[in-house]
């Protein structure tokens, strides 16, 4: 990996780094916005890991839901890769999930099962829109249908990590 892709990357991850807080939606299907609720979250870096870790509490339907992300960068097979688990979607079970950093956007894909169907995949997007602002979209992706919006979170940062 060149000098300058390693730095484009730890740009990235380190953008990712700090206290946020926003608004989190969900929809169960391309025109039905389910909920829409505050999110309060933070990012820090796994130690000198290409690795940060995001943990986050909010709510559906006024319901307490929590959860948690590692995202990073995996030199050896030049992918991002994440882990995923949360007390609403994912209870139950770790989602994996990976991407290629090709237009160096931390972008990855994951699937999970969906009881009497095949397994569906689930791609999370995450951008720094500026230094102050974070944005999450993950998309469903119901086998043989286009890809539909499940999850936004807009975040506004309350402040840098040290």
């Amino acid at each position: 990996m060149t000098d300058q892709r390693t730095q484009a990357i730890e740009q990235i991850l380190q953008s990712l780094v700090g206290q946020w807080q926003g608004i989190a939606r969900t929809w169960f299907g391309p025109e039905t916005l389910a909920d829409e609720s505050p999110i309060r979250g933070s990012v820090r870096r796994i130690g000198t890991s290409r690795f940060v870790i995001h943990e986050y509490e909010s709510a559906f339907e006024a319901t307490p839901l929590h959860g948690a992300g590692i995202y990073g960068y995996n030199q050896l097979t030049d992918s991002f890769e994440g882990a995923w688990v949360d007390s609403f979607h994912m209870p139950t079970n770790i989602m994996a999930s990976a991407g290629n950093p090709a237009e160096l956007t931390l972008s990855v894909l994951g699937s999970y099962e969906v009881e009497g169907s095949s397994d569906w995949g689930w791609r999370t997007e995450i951008v720094a829109d500026g230094p102050d602002r974070l944005l999450i979209t993950a998309y469903n992706l119901q086998p043989d249908e286009p890809e539909t919006k499940a999850v936004e979170i807009i975040y506004s940062r309350v402040e840098a990590a040290a």
